[in-house]
């Protein structure tokens, strides 16, 4: 992230001219919406707010640190585009990009040169960058600071910046490095999920990544019958929400949707993922945000049973299941039965491939079935055969 807000002669100056001391003044005791309108040089984001419903928020408590783009920001946009957003069927459009220009809490000048960007209302973040004479907000030139509201701060900016409105799918398709994790996404049944719901932090594999998995590996993850151990790596590059790089880092890990964490930390001055190296972080999406990793990460594997530990965690299974049958709690054997049989079909290498089929016909078996006493004699069934079976080996 680049620096936020840096006070200067030039933005100073920019200050004095755009509003006057008396209007600096009233600006204290009035909201952030009564001291825009006032100004008088804000008029199509007093509209815009009143079309997306937003000026009884502004207006609230906060407090809230608003970058207000001018009337004539509002008109470097493209012909036709202001008078587009106001209508009513693009509502949840122009909330999401008057949201991007406000950010929770008073960000004054002073605190901001210690920031690299800021997390918007939107959920998306604007980049920072001061420089000599200069601070710009995602390519917006800052023309005023610390325009003190009862509610808060504006900031002026000279252009409308505005949101990704692109989801993480399109975003990764659209760099055009990304190919095999799309690929497998698809496969995997992820790429859906991955486009509609969120938001979802990705630590995203490029090509090259991907070509550095021993020969073939990708040929066969991508394969029907291995679906399910495809979606489970790339679950493992999945974190839930929005975590940028700063507060991942601080982390120092986080949970997966696979279930198990990821560590993030710094090694040698190299930012790194478990041992995956951050190529690029907190690239924006509509619906999360992307960190590109030089390295496939694996999921750790689970405890693997031999075929003896597998038949003994059968039988005490077995053993409990029967005492909870007995004492009519038909839904808790049943879901001890199907537990079990999923743990020993995942962590055993060693059963016969007639075991497993036999293990995973009853399971679908079952859950077709109404009745919970029948889920469970069924499951008990597949669970004494195994054991029999294994008690040969």
């Amino acid at each position: 992230m680049n620096h936020l807000l840096k006070q200067s002669a030039a933005v100073a100056t920019a200050f004095a001219v755009t509003l006057s001391a008396t209007l600096i003044q009233a600006a204290e005791k009035k909201d952030i919406v009564e001291t825009a309108v006032e100004a008088g040089s804000f008029k199509t984001l007093a509209a815009a707010l009143g079309a997306a419903d937003l000026v009884g928020a502004l207006q609230g408590e906060g407090p809230f640190t608003v970058l207000a783009p001018t009337d004539a920001a509002f008109k470097k946009l493209p012909a036709g585009t202001v008078e587009t957003l106001l209508k009513p069927e693009n509502k949840d459009q122009l909330i999401a990009i008057l949201k991007y220009h406000v950010i929770s809490g008073e960000v004054p000048a002073s605190q901001v040169v210690k920031l690299k960007g800021a997390k918007t209302l939107n959920g998306q973040r604007v980049d920072i960058a001061a420089g000599e004479g200069s601070v710009k907000i995602d390519g917006a030139t800052v023309e005023a600071t610390d325009i003190m509201c009862s509610n808060g701060i504006i900031h002026v900016i000279d252009s409308v910046i505005l949101p990704s409105d692109k989801n993480i799918v399109t975003t990764a398709v659209e760099a055009e490095k990304f190919k095999t994790l799309i690929a497998a996404a698809k496969a995997a049944g992820l790429a859906g999920v991955l486009s509609e719901q969120g938001p979802f932090t990705v630590f995203a594999p490029t090509d090259d990544a991907f070509a550095k998995l021993p020969e073939g590996t990708i040929a066969s993850l991508l394969k029907p019958e291995n679906k399910d151990k495809l979606a489970a790596i790339l679950k493992y590059h999945v974190v839930a929400g929005r975590v940028y790089s700063e507060d991942a880092l601080e982390a120092g890990k986080a949970k997966t949707l696979q279930g198990k964490p990821v560590m993030i930390k710094v090694v040698d001055g190299v930012a790194k993922v478990n041992n995956a190296k951050l190529l690029m972080t907190d690239l924006d999406a509509s619906n999360g945000v992307i960190h590109v990793i030089d390295t496939v990460i694996m999921p750790p594997e689970g405890k693997k049973y031999s075929a003896t530990e597998a038949r003994e965690k059968i039988k005490h299974a077995v053993a409990r299941g029967a005492n909870l049958y007995n004492c009519g709690d038909y839904h808790a054997t049943t879901q001890l039965y199907q537990k079990t049989m999923q743990d020993v079909l995942k962590s055993t290498d060693s059963m016969p491939a007639t075991i497993r089929m036999n293990m995973k016909h009853a399971l679908s078996e079952s859950q077709q079935m109404n009745c919970v006493s029948q889920q469970a004699w069924r499951l008990r069934n597949a669970l004494d055969h195994a054991y029999t079976e294994m008690s040969s080996l």
